[in-house]
């Protein structure tokens, strides 16, 4: 069973920065894309980034190029994302997800979360 636990979500001023983490288990981790998603209050779960099973491809949505960059350690089966320039329309919960199929280049659909996120507010 795939279990993902983000951490690293708090509180930053407008043009703050901030780290998310996630750790994954019950997957093969290094033959799997990783993905984040977002979801503000009262509106659908939105794609954020996603990185390749080796960590070379990397694909974002438009409103986070630029300040957001997505990596991953497969020694320690760790995810991260490191946000920048931070923005009140970046408040969100973030979601770590995995890519089911593995070897599949990095996406931003059909993707699986077990976690409960980690909330992100930017005050302005």
């Amino acid at each position: 069973q795939v279990q993902l636990v983000e951490s690293g979500g708090g509180l930053v001023q407008t043009g703050g920065s901030l780290t998310l983490s996630c750790a994954a288990s019950g997957l093969t981790f290094s033959s799997h894309s990783m993905g984040w998603f977002r979801q503000a209050p009262g509106k659908e779960r939105d794609f954020v980034a996603s990185v390749s099973w080796g960590g070379s491809h990397t694909l974002y949505t438009g409103s986070v190029k630029g300040r957001f960059t997505i990596s991953r350690d497969n020694t320690k089966n760790t995810v991260s994302l490191q946000m920048s320039n931070l923005k009140p329309e970046d408040t969100a919960v973030y979601i770590c997800a995995a890519d089911p199929t593995p070897y599949r280049f990095p996406g931003s659909f059909d993707y699986i979360s077990s976690g409960q996120g980690t909330q992100v507010t930017v005050s302005s």
